[in-house]
């Protein structure tokens, strides 16, 4: 635990060294909530974001731009509009692509057991394609991440390649994605809130490392019988779990 400790103030007294320099807005009451408890340190996050992403020439791969070394003609953690993503292809030189990333976190845990439990938040969240790993020295951490992204390339060399009206429709798509997203990060907050304070009652009664919450690994083996709702279950998220069967929802692995 002490080890844990020191390491923990270390980490949270750097520099952020995120091209934004801080945390989201959208999500920084959820990271001080985290960062609150001893037992969890956020280590990276994004509350989510609509962007357009170019590609060093002659760095293009497909229909895909990645993140080194391109460069941001627009980005934004709100609603856009089409009228933003049209000014800055008009900025384009290279080869384009609008994306919608959703919400991020990274969160290092003191204990497994820790881990588990933000994975049953999360999962119960609507963030599916969650996970844990445990490094080779022990270090354990949490990734709550999500499936619904978009990536679709729009111009060539500075050429737009598709017309206006299909800007227009797929900024209304990356905007609904956006306010799932933002409605995904509030449950989270709000469950967590719930399953910190549902713990720190069954952690006093005598049977309460036995009753603790269950972790998602048995909620996964269980998910198509009768049972008791998780940890934090809206009746949207059981909906979404009939429709959204993605097989990265599996991950939740051990190195």
């Amino acid at each position: 635990m002490a080890a844990f400790r020191r390491w923990k103030e270390q980490r949270l007294a750097r520099a952020d060294e995120s091209r934004k320099g801080s945390v989201d807005e959208a999500i920084a009451e959820l990271v001080q909530l985290l960062n609150g408890q001893e037992r969890f340190c956020t280590t990276s996050s994004c509350a989510g974001r609509l962007l357009l992403a170019q590609a060093p020439a002659p760095g293009f791969n497909g229909y895909e731009v990645q993140k080194k070394n391109c460069s941001w003609l627009m980005v934004t953690h709100q609603l856009c509009a089409k009228e933003d993503v049209m000014t800055a292809l008009q900025k384009a030189t290279g080869d384009t692509v609008f994306k919608f990333e959703p919400f991020i976190l990274h969160v290092q845990c003191q204990e497994l057991q820790d881990a588990q439990l933000l994975h049953s938040v999360a999962i119960d969240s609507g963030f599916r394609n969650s996970g844990i790993t445990v490094g080779r020295r022990g270090k354990i951490m949490m990734a709550v991440r999500s499936t619904h992204c978009l990536e679709v390339p729009l111009s060539h060399m500075g050429q737009l390649m598709v017309t206006e009206e299909y800007v227009d429709f797929l900024v209304q798509i990356a905007n609904r994605k956006m306010e799932e997203n933002m409605k995904r990060i509030d449950r989270f907050y709000k469950c967590l809130q719930l399953a910190l304070k549902s713990e720190l009652s069954m952690s006093n009664s005598p049977h309460g490392m036995i009753q603790k919450i269950h972790s998602v690994y048995t909620h996964r083996r269980k998910r198509k019988q009768d049972k008791e709702p998780g940890l934090c279950t809206s009746s949207e998220n059981k909906e979404e779990s009939k429709t959204e069967d993605d097989p990265e929802t599996t991950l939740s692995f051990f190195f």
